[in-house]
């Protein structure tokens, strides 16, 4: 029998996380498949996966009955409907997180919260509490406000998965927060040695934005290569944060490297191979979270190979290029944070009236 090729990228050191998560996928035994079969270790969530699962299946109108009685707040009742999934996936995933350092669940705190350092530490907190699993992840976007919730958040002992993260500078700040964190606990006497947290760049909504830019500008050549580009020189920033001195003293202390992450690798273009984003990617101690259709992409035409440290040159040319023609990396991270919260926003807003129609009949 041919060797699954979702299974084998974890000879490479990747793992697949599934980028997607709604109720019948736990109650019809396919997530359960996907994680012996595939091999998948490990789930992400947002507010457009929930928005989606709620507002176009009955799954959940049950439990929106039972909940209408106790909440007015349909914010209350959502976050209820989703730590119910949350933890009925977290229970599937903890043999693999009892062996190894995998089988984390994300619940992301509201988008509506990624300019307030405040509100996001305070939701982050109780979310973490009611889930009640020590294999989840609470999602916090790398804003500026952002920055300060994590390292509040992963001192207080929590596993964070940074989110909506675009440029290199800002991932600097992101490893920053985290080690910042680590090293406030252990200031006041507290164990690190459970903490886990990883680095989330989404790629191909680089790509959406700049490769137009990039034709008007007599550069077709280069359309499709930035994201991979910047997923590159982001590895290199991992491997120099986490095998420095200041990161030893951590490790020997029992901290866990903040592992990357590649998000929003379904590609968009459909010029595109549909596995680019995969392909292009896979190396030690990184973990790519893929939508379903990219999953079954994947096992039916993969290649795995390990080719994160590939023409390094090529993808430093890539970027030096950009600012020869006059592209703003950081300005696009900018802006391409600006539309991530608003493309969260949106769906999150969507999802609650969602409720409040489904909620009206029953409490009428």
């Amino acid at each position: 029998m041919e060797t699954n090729k979702i299974k084998q990228l974890q000879e490479f050191g990747q793992r697949i996380w599934l980028d997607f998560l709604d109720r019948n996928l736990i109650r019809s035994g396919q997530l359960k498949k996907l994680i012996e079969e595939d091999g998948v270790r490990g789930m992400t969530s947002n507010p457009a996966i929930f928005e989606k699962a709620i507002s176009s299946s009955n799954d959940y109108d049950q439990q929106i009955g039972q909940l209408a009685a106790i909440h007015q707040d349909n914010e209350a009742i959502f976050y209820q409907l989703a730590i119910t999934d949350i933890q009925n996936a977290a229970d599937l995933f903890n043999p693999i997180f009892a062996r190894d350092e995998d089988g984390y669940v994300s619940l992301e705190v509201s988008p509506h919260l990624a300019h307030d350092t405040n509100g996001t530490i305070k939701q982050a907190v109780e979310l973490w509490r009611k889930v009640d699993r020590k294999n989840v992840m609470i999602k916090i976007p790398a804003t500026t406000a952002g920055l300060s919730a994590i390292r509040r958040t992963i001192s207080e002992g929590l596993n964070i998965n940074i989110t909506l993260l675009f440029g290199l500078d800002r991932y600097e700040e992101v490893t920053e927060a985290y080690l910042s964190g680590l090293e406030d606990r252990v200031a006041v006497g507290l164990p690190i040695d459970h903490i886990a947290s990883v680095a989330s760049f989404f790629l191909s909504r680089i790509d959406v934005l700049i490769d137009p830019i990039l034709e008007e500008k007599g550069e077709p050549q280069m359309k499709g290569e930035v994201a991979i580009a910047c997923a590159k020189q982001a590895y290199q920033i991992y491997k120099r944060v986490f095998s420095s001195d200041r990161f030893m003293k951590l490790q020997a202390m029992g901290a866990m490297p903040q592992r990357v992450l590649w998000a929003s690798t379904g590609t968009k273009d459909p010029s595109f191979p549909d596995t680019k984003y995969v392909e292009a990617l896979i190396g030690p101690e990184t973990i790519n979270t893929i939508p379903m259709e990219t999953l079954k992409a994947y096992r039916d035409h993969g290649h795995p190979a390990s080719r994160l440290e590939h023409d390094l040159d090529k993808a430093d040319q890539t970027l030096q290029q950009l600012k020869l023609i006059g592209i703003n990396l950081q300005n696009i991270a900018s802006q391409l944070e600006d539309e991530g919260i608003e493309k969260f926003n949106k769906p999150y807003d969507q999802l609650l009236k969602a409720i409040e129609d489904k909620k009206g009949p029953v409490i009428a």
